[in-house]
């Protein structure tokens, strides 16, 4: 049963995203930075009271929102809670922060599937086909400048042949961009908790440093599962070529994380100056095309053969 003290921090918790929601639903420019701010309420709650009374919140929020907000309140409601409950229940466990962080990516990733597929129910909208349509109009209109500037050649076809083939790929890869979206928010929302936490009730949560993120070894034997069914499979309707698309550019890019926090490392190890590391992931930026695949295989060294300990050894 829930304590007189935990409904009472419960309503106000909800109250509170309420406001924010309601913020960020009608006060335009506000409201933009006021979205980031909203999983805090259910880190909050779910920090101190754990992952039942947690979700107890989520569902009255989620209630209350579509009562006295709008109708799309409800999928936002539903995918803020989901993250801010993960991320919660994992500190009132005390795990670490990139524990945290993991659970977090989960529930911000649910959210987002099931503002997905509630969108689409209650709207009537195929985000699917909006998206291949949007993207067909988009082809079109790429083409038909490409063709005003350069003219018809073989060169050109060749390039609107390669644009077009990854155009028609974009739809496959939607999975890992909701992944992508929930690791983003998931840091976000994570790190505003803690300063927050830190300010309210005098803890000291805090993200280690970089140069100390490392994978388990499990990462590699899903990207490599992932790389080999999208290599097996190739045709663009096969789950299993889907799956393994999606599985191979998540782990992929937790992998290049992973590389450039061992650069990171070798510099601290090595007292080399803080801005080698930065340097190299801003060439990165600006050139990924052959870059991160070097940045990948740094990762994945590091993992496979731990490479931090044979230079820490020496």
């Amino acid at each position: 049963m829930m304590g007189s003290r935990q409904i009472t921090e419960g309503a106000l918790m909800t109250g509170l995203y309420l406001i924010l929601l309601l913020i960020n639903v009608f006060v335009p420019f506000i409201g933009a930075v006021v979205f980031f701010v909203l999983p805090v309420p259910f880190i909050l709650y779910s920090y101190r009271h754990g992952w039942k009374p947690g979700l107890t919140m989520l569902i009255v929020a989620a209630i209350l929102s579509s009562l006295f907000a709008t109708i799309y309140s409800l999928p936002v409601t539903l995918m803020i809670g989901s993250g801010g409950l993960f991320v919660g229940a994992a500190m009132h466990r005390k795990r670490s922060a990139y524990e945290t962080w993991a659970a977090g990516t989960v529930g911000f990733t649910l959210g987002i599937v099931s503002l997905f597929l509630i969108t689409q129910l209650l709207f009537d909208i195929n985000w699917i086909e909006e998206i291949r349509t949007l993207l067909d109009e988009s082809f079109s209109m790429t083409e038909q400048m490409m063709k005003n500037f350069m003219g018809s050649s073989e060169t050109s076809d060749e390039q609107l042949q390669a644009l077009r083939e990854q155009i028609r790929q974009f739809p496959d890869i939607i999975p890992s961009l909701f992944a992508i979206m929930g690791i983003a928010m998931a840091f976000l929302s994570q790190w505003i908790g803690y300063k927050i936490i830190n300010r309210i009730d005098q803890q000291n949560f805090h993200f280690t440093k970089f140069r100390n993120y490392k994978l388990p070894t499990a990462v590699l034997w899903y990207y490599f599962l992932g790389m080999i069914a999208s290599w097996m499979f190739t045709e663009s309707d096969n789950m299993i070529y889907i799956a393994g698309l999606n599985i191979f550019i998540v782990t992929g890019l937790l992998i290049a994380l992973q590389g450039f926090a061992f650069i990171f490392y070798y510099a601290y190890v090595k007292k080399l100056s803080k801005a080698v590391p930065i340097i190299s992931v801003v060439i990165t930026i600006l050139f990924p095309g052959l870059l991160l695949y070097l940045i990948r295989i740094l990762g994945i060294i590091d993992i496979g053969f731990s490479l931090r300990e044979r230079i820490k050894g020496k």
